[in-house]
């Protein structure tokens, strides 16, 4: 029997752990709590999922990946200035803080608190890892060929990406294509709901 290796429409479950540049660890998937997807549909980093291709179970690969190939470059216009009055409990907002928004498409944007100004907040958008270095060391949990309905979930979740490329949105995942699912977006024109991010 073939041992089945990673090529497109296979379903992947890996565990990982995530370094920023600086060489701190600042996600991770454990085998208790993996990450699946189905290869070949742009739910990874794209540089990830390039070298994933052609492994096998059991396989495990340090990855340093350039910031184009993984969260993407710093983008200005991600930065934000948001009202005091929009956010819960203003008061106890600091530096660091991480909270959701709800674009005006319903579409779900991260942002974190960079600058606290008397009557507003300056935000970014940008995915914290956006214009670093970031290294994956990965192993290979599982390997076998996606269902028709794994493949059919993946190939819309692309398309509704491409569409919101197309819309302004940037289109491409942005943690190891798993937990919290991040999303670089352009600047909202409007804020619908402000919640604070709950961290996973």
């Amino acid at each position: 029997m073939n041992t089945p290796v990673i090529v497109p429409d296979t379903f992947v479950t890996l565990s990982y752990v995530l370094f920023d540049e600086k060489g701190e660890a600042v996600d991770r998937a454990t085998e208790d709590e993996p990450l699946s997807y189905v290869h070949g549909y742009a739910q990874i980093v794209p540089g990830l999922e390039q070298r994933l291709e052609g492994l096998t179970v059991g396989d495990s690969k340090s990855f340093l990946l350039e910031a184009d190939e993984a969260f993407g470059e710093h983008d200005d216009e991600g930065l934000l200035e948001v009202d005091k009055a929009d956010f819960p409990d203003a008061g106890e907002v600091a530096v660091g803080d991480e909270f959701m928004a709800q674009g005006p498409d319903d579409e779900p944007i991260a942002m974190r608190v960079i600058e606290v100004h008397d009557d507003a907040f300056i935000v970014d958008t940008n995915h914290p890892l956006a214009g670093q270095k970031v290294r994956f060391e990965v192993t290979v949990r599982s390997v076998r060929e996606a269902t028709e309905e794994e493949i059919a979930e993946a190939e819309a979740d692309l398309e509704g990406r491409a569409e919101d490329a197309e819309d302004g949105c940037a289109g491409h995942d942005h943690d190891g294509g798993g937990h919290d699912h991040d999303h670089d977006h352009g600047a909202p024109r409007e804020l619908v709901q402000l919640s604070k991010k709950t961290l996973s």
